[in-house]
């Protein structure tokens, strides 16, 4: 558990909104030509190593870089859930991470089919990045009630972050029932995807009672992401592409989007939802857009 994350008790994990090096503040001027100073993300370049071989250079927000490493390296289908890590070295003024491994590893033949995905902050992929995909079985014994979403959507929506502080940002949350538990955050939804992917591998982490919560829109991406992760609900308070909907019910995974407070859309996997909660009422009203809210009240 990381100390500095105590803000949320109930998270193993939350963001550190006010950690150094996260954030500058920028000089400006508003609307009215008055001066003001705004937080804003920082962006730094880190290079990933998979033993001897450079893999990719990533803009990203600069923390959790052993996480963002092996999470990365476990999505692109070039570290198995067997690999034994043998040592991450990270080098902060080269900005380089190394993750070294007891397998031998040659990735070149790789590195030559690579296709860009429509995840923003360069998110890529490899054109066998689904080589697993259909190989993998999502646990059909999997639940997901309705009512848990209130309590997920009051708990993130309201949990202090860069999104909330500075925006340009997006959030990626591993849940359990209503509960969330690791929070993460990233310039790239794709980074903050990793970066959850890596601490579950680092810390022996089961995947099939999990929910995946991410702010961002629901694309094959995250789909194919989820899916590796072998976690069997992705939910998201944005909406799909019809892509992603397709891989999704390929794959059996539960896909649920625009949520918001108690209401969503479910496009894939429906039969893992217990729909034990009514309509309508002041709950949908009162975390409707709490994240505006929050961040007007801020900037007040």
């Amino acid at each position: 558990m990381n100390d500095k994350s105590k803000n949320v008790p109930s998270m193993l994990i939350a963001p550190e909104p006010d950690a150094d090096g996260l954030t500058v503040n920028v000089a400006g001027l508003n609307e009215a030509g008055q001066p003001i100073n705004l937080p804003v993300v920082t962006e730094k370049p880190i290079t990933l190593f998979l033993n001897n071989q450079e893999i990719v250079t990533s803009m990203t927000l600069g923390d959790w870089v052993p996480e963002l490493a092996v999470g990365y390296f476990l999505n692109q289908n070039m570290l198995r859930h067997d690999d034994d890590i043998t040592s991450i070295d990270i080098d902060d003024d080269l900005g380089v991470c190394i993750v070294r491994t007891a397998r031998e590893t040659d990735f070149e033949a790789k590195m030559k089919r690579k296709i860009r995905t429509s995840g923003c902050a360069e998110g890529t992929a490899y054109g066998d990045m689904m080589e697993r995909f259909d190989d993998i079985t999502l646990s059909p014994d999997a639940r997901f009630k309705a009512s848990w979403l209130v309590g997920l959507s009051k708990a993130i929506n309201t949990t202090p972050s860069l999104y909330l502080s500075a925006g340009a940002i997006h959030g990626c949350v591993l849940c359990k029932a209503d509960a969330p538990l690791v929070y993460m955050e990233d310039i790239g939804r794709h980074n903050a995807v990793d970066k959850i992917a890596g601490w579950m591998f680092l810390n022996k982490v089961t995947p099939q009672d999990k929910i995946f919560y991410t702010t961002g829109r629901l694309t094959t991406e995250m789909v194919i992401k989820a899916v590796q992760m072998q976690i069997p609900v992705l939910v998201s308070r944005s909406g799909f592409t019809a892509a992603a909907v397709e891989l999704a019910r390929q794959a059996d995974l539960t896909l649920i989007g625009r949520a918001k407070g108690k209401r969503f859309i479910a496009l894939a996997g429906q039969q893992r939802i217990d729909f034990d909660i009514e309509t309508g009422g002041a709950v949908d009203a009162e975390f409707a857009d709490s994240p505006s809210r929050q961040r007007a009240q801020q900037e007040t």
